[in-house]
């Protein structure tokens, strides 16, 4: 068979072929070889070994250029041969890895069993280990605590950061050490189940185990394997979900839906919780079954609407579209209605909460009936008083004028004060002097000082205008005439 013939049948291989001459120069290639360096015809892949190596730079798996004198090219002209080298091809000055090539050397001799050609027999691994460096960066990436188990020797070969973050373990402790060093399995509720299905490399059901830390204690975990393939290897991928964690999360649920249950039993307000669709009551406080005489058995389960809580048919409709407008109700006026026929002045106030995924509504409605009582009786009473004022007295007067100025409530009243004191007090408020104030009594003027000294003592005042506005709260309007 001749040379040309042997270029007709590896044309139609889908590995990659490259036949160098002896002397270092590039004779032929087929497709798949042009393909796997970007090229369209073999004088693009150099003339000769020393000219590839200035068009492509060959990387080992680890990023590391092949040195001068190890592209494979080369070693095939040394006479080395090889099974398996696998590089990574990059056009020259590019620092983008674009193939990946499983390389194998072959030497083809003439009759006399001198070499006469050399080939490299090129796999394209690019998709795979594309793939596998995706795998590797979403693994090590990925929060949830994994590792991955190699299984013809039960040894730990990757673990990423959320396993080694979990546990307390460092990458050295774990890569490298077998399952019985590290085991992952200790402690697992079905562990015969797990055991044998590792041993089968078969999927191992989520389980709950115990990770033993290395400082001393335990971790509970939920642990689930996957077999998977890694670099051509069987392995069992190990994921885990820290229990610990999801137990203190259940514990602080139960102890908020503990302090809610108490919260809402013992609110002194009437309180209902009920469905957002369908006005179904799934709760009722004590207070809202004390105010309304209904029994809890006759309200919860059964329809807000249908139940007539309220006296106005459209109230659950009104609270719904406020709390869909608004977000919340506040201050709403409705009348709830009791077990006997009557009626509850009520201020509702009313939330929007979520119960095991379910919209609801917190209802609460503050009795006001009393209160509102209160208001009417207090306004008769004003307007009573006010048909008739005849009987308003000095004393009456004074109290009232207390109440509109607290801070004076510890000074003297009007009616406590002597005759001669009211007098000086009267034309104090008509705005006389000391001197007119004198001349009219017929004192002197330091008697008149004197009284006025012992008026800011007995009304608690600390000026003259104080005094006259004192006066005149308390009904002094300067009418009295000295004598």
């Amino acid at each position: 068979m001749d040379e040309r013939h042997l270029r007709q049948i590896v044309g139609g291989m889908t590995d990659g072929v490259i036949l160098v001459g002896t002397d270092q120069s590039i004779e032929w290639a087929n497709a798949p070889a042009l393909a796997m360096h970007g090229v369209a015809a073999v004088a693009e892949l150099g003339r000769d070994v020393t000219d590839y190596r200035r068009r492509f730079e060959l990387r080992y798996r680890n990023r590391h250029k092949l040195p001068e004198g190890q592209y494979p090219m080369e070693r095939v002209m040394a006479g080395e041969a090889f099974d398996e080298v696998v590089v990574e091809v990059a056009p020259a000055g590019s620092n983008d890895v674009r193939w990946v090539h499983r390389i194998r050397s072959l030497v083809l001799n003439d009759d006399d069993g001198v070499p006469n050609c050399l080939v490299l027999l090129l796999h394209d691994e690019t998709e795979r280990y594309s793939a596998e460096e995706r795998f590797e960066k979403a693994f090590s990436a990925n929060p949830a605590p994994a590792l991955i188990l190699r299984l013809d020797d039960l040894r730990h070969v990757r673990v990423n950061r959320g396993f080694l973050e979990m546990t307390g373990y460092r990458d050295e402790d774990v890569v490298g050490r077998s399952i019985y060093e590290v085991d992952v399995l200790e402690g697992a509720s079905r562990r015969e189940l797990a055991i044998e299905r590792l041993q089968e490399g078969r999927t191992i059901p989520q389980m709950e185990a115990v990770l033993q830390l290395p400082e001393g204690g335990e971790k509970g975990v939920i642990v689930a394997g996957q077999p998977i393939d890694v670099d051509g290897v069987g392995c069992m991928l190990f994921t885990f979900a820290d229990l610990d964690g999801r137990r203190h999360a259940e514990a602080a649920l139960r102890q908020s839906e503990e302090r809610f249950e108490i919260a809402f039993r013992l609110s002194p307000v009437p309180t209902l919780v009920a469905t957002r669709d369908g006005n179904r009551v799934l709760l009722v406080n004590d207070a809202f079954a004390q105010e309304t005489g209904f029994h809890k058995t006759d309200v919860v389960g059964r329809d807000a609407v249908d139940l007539q809580l309220w006296s106005d048919p459209k109230a659950a409709a009104t609270i719904e579209r406020l709390l869909r407008d608004d977000g919340r109700v506040r201050d709403l006026d409705l009348r709830l209605l009791t077990a006997d026929g009557g009626a509850l002045d009520c201020l509702v106030a009313a939330e929007a909460v979520e119960i095991h995924g379910q919209r609801c509504v917190l209802v609460t409605a503050q009795n006001v009936s009393e209160r509102k009582r209160t208001h009417v009786e207090v306004a008769g009473a004003i307007e009573a008083v006010f048909r008739d004022t005849s009987w308003l007295t000095d004393a009456v007067l004074e109290k009232l004028a207390r109440a509109r100025t607290p801070d004076a409530a510890d000074g003297a009243g009007l009616a406590e004060l002597p005759p001669r004191a009211r007098q000086v007090l009267d034309l104090v408020c008509r705005g006389e002097e000391d001197g007119a104030i004198a001349a009219g009594m017929g004192v002197s003027r330091n008697t008149v000082r004197n009284h006025v000294a012992s008026l800011f003592r007995k009304t608690g005042v600390r000026s003259r205008a104080a005094l006259i506005v004192w006066g005149r709260e308390r009904g002094i309007a300067g009418s009295s005439r000295a004598g």
